[in-house]
């Protein structure tokens, strides 16, 4: 089995980032995007992108502002944008890039709400999708700046930047034991290795503009559109997405199963990846 870190390291250049990304399988069908959530990169699909290649190809991707990816600061000049708008249409160019016309997409946390954005917005790309602890009614799907402040926060970047870098530093690591039902299978050297990899060139600018571009996206008004077959993970002790919101969800969509994981939390990937890899078998065999 090939381990995610033994895969090749790969960029390419789209809207204006650097986009870092591992591929693995066996360059066929199934083709699979795996998503990560804030404050994690690709990392945090370690335990189960080898085995998820063994059932078709894997394309496992550090989103903008996070990991290997770079975070360039926007201006008039290159019209970089990291607006959830913007990163979705940068998914859908990706995927061309990688001669990919359909791939499922995986999105755990805001990488779900991502992944749904990209459904509704290039439906066309999206054979299926599965939520794992997806933001979509709350948090990251329904919140954001208010458009009045838009413009002084703006202007004040620089200094917004500087309080960011101070802020996550201090909480990054309760941050991360968070989204763990049992905070002691993460290991000090995995939260090291995290923290490695979202805290290079200019982390703090650039989480600071994903703030900006927040806003409410209104997902919940659009499910109907949603007609791939989708599978819904949840952990069973999420505090971060409560699981009545998944609940919700699978109920909402119209192709959908639930699947709720036992001693979990925010990463069920993570803490129990054989039960997400079992999980994700079934829903493959069931799009064949």
């Amino acid at each position: 089995m090939i381990d995610l870190y033994n895969a090749e390291s790969r960029f390419a250049e789209c809207r204006g980032f650097r986009l870092h990304y591992r591929m693995m399988g066996s360059g066929e069908r199934p083709f699979m995007l795996l998503l990560h959530g804030s404050f994690l990169s690709m990392r945090s699909w370690r335990s189960v992108a080898g085995p998820l290649s063994e059932m078709g190809t894997v394309v496992v991707l550090d989103r903008p502002a996070f990991g290997n990816t770079s975070r360039p600061v926007p201006s008039r000049q290159n019209a970089v944008s990291y607006a959830p708008e913007a990163q979705s249409d940068m998914i859908d160019e990706f995927l061309g890039v990688l001669g990919i016309e359909k791939a499922i997409l995986v999105g755990n946390s805001t990488g779900g709400t991502l992944a749904m954005l990209t459904a509704l917005r290039h439906p066309d790309r999206v054979s299926g999708l599965v939520f794992v602890d997806a933001m979509i009614y709350s948090a990251y799907a329904a919140s954001g700046v208010p458009s009045v402040m838009k413009p002084v926060l703006k202007a004040a970047s620089p200094l917004f930047a500087r309080l960011m870098r101070l802020l996550i530093n201090k909480f990054f690591d309760r941050l991360l034991l968070s989204f763990w039902n049992d905070p002691a299978r993460l290991s000090a050297g995995t939260i090291a290795a995290y923290r490695g990899d979202m805290m290079q060139g200019n982390w703090p600018r650039g989480f600071w503009e994903v703030f900006l571009e927040t806003h409410h996206l209104h997902l919940d008004e659009q499910l109907g559109s949603i007609s791939v077959p989708v599978l819904v993970l949840t952990g069973e002790a999420d505090r971060t997405v409560k699981v009545e919101e998944s609940v919700r969800l699978a109920e909402e969509l119209q192709d959908s199963v639930l699947e709720v994981v036992a001693d979990c939390a925010h990463l069920p990937h993570e803490e129990q990846p054989e039960v997400f890899l079992g999980a994700m078998r079934k829903f493959l065999l069931r799009m064949m």
